[in-house]
């Protein structure tokens, strides 16, 4: 014989989440997309022998900024035309909590970036800034764990560290390996909002249609440069052509000379 219990029914209080469930609640705005779209220059750089060729690119930068009494969220893309990338990459979420004043960078613990070394992090990571500065200069940025698989290769973590380390944050190991990474907590006011504008530009509107319209002039004149070439080289066929001619008629002629004097001398 086997017995059931029967739980009761949930009371009110007893339905209450208790403090560490509402800790750990999802955050809101999860669905929120990129609204605001600006196009960015990837100036062309040499090719780098880790990454590859660095060819001159355009990309989309997009956002959304939402707000209430209690956080603050920046939610920014790069979008690359003609190219998916996973959901992880090109994605910087920076939240504010002005009942904690603190601010965390994310979703994850690593900024993954495609195309990488064209300057894109420290470009995000300066918007993230000078944003959070807007909301929060005298809020701390939370610690985070680096992701192991960037130290994997020293010349791969060697370049995360360097990255961060300039836009102001702190990096330290808790092994002597380097394996066992983290950014320190520290003071928004402390994180650059600058970045190399010589690798990443804004383009206007108008800025992008006199690109275009400069291109097009100048595909143009190519086309023209081409075509005098193209009737250059044609000519040089027909001489080459007419030369050929002369030239056979002449050996034509000179074997017709030698056999007509061999002809006489032996004729005599």
């Amino acid at each position: 014989m086997t017995t059931t219990e029967v739980l009761p029914e949930p009371t009110a209080d007893a339905s209450a989440a208790p403090p560490e469930v509402a800790d750990a609640a999802p955050l809101p705005w999860a669905d929120v997309q990129a609204e605001h779209f600006k196009m960015l220059r990837l100036a062309p750089l040499a090719t780098d022998r880790a990454t590859g060729a660095r060819p001159l690119r355009f990309v989309q930068f997009g956002y959304a900024e939402r707000n209430d009494k209690h956080r603050s969220l920046l939610r920014m893309v790069i979008q690359l035309p003609g190219q998916r990338v996973r959901r992880e990459q090109n994605h910087l979420d920076v939240w504010v909590d002005h009942d904690t004043h603190r601010v965390h960078f994310g979703p994850g613990n690593s900024l993954e970036i495609e195309p990488p070394n064209r300057g894109i992090g420290r470009f995000l990571v300066a918007q993230a800034a000078a944003w959070a500065k807007k909301h929060g200069g005298h809020y701390r940025v939370d610690g985070v764990d680096l992701a192991n698989k960037d130290a994997l290769n020293e010349s791969t973590r060697l370049r995360r560290d360097h990255f961060l380390r300039v836009q102001g944050f702190d990096v330290a190991y808790a092994d002597v390996q380097h394996l066992k990474g983290n950014v320190q907590p520290g003071k928004v006011s402390a994180v650059l909002d600058s970045w190399n504008t010589e690798k990443v530009q804004f383009v206007e509107i108008l800025e992008a249609a006199q690109m275009l319209q400069q291109a097009e002039q100048n595909l143009l004149e190519q086309e023209v440069k081409l075509r005098k070439e193209e009737e250059k080289v044609t000519k040089f066929k027909r001489e080459d052509s007419g030369l050929r001619f002369t030239i056979t008629c002449l050996v034509a002629f000179t074997v017709f000379q030698a056999g007509l004097l061999i002809w006489i001398a032996t004729h005599r």
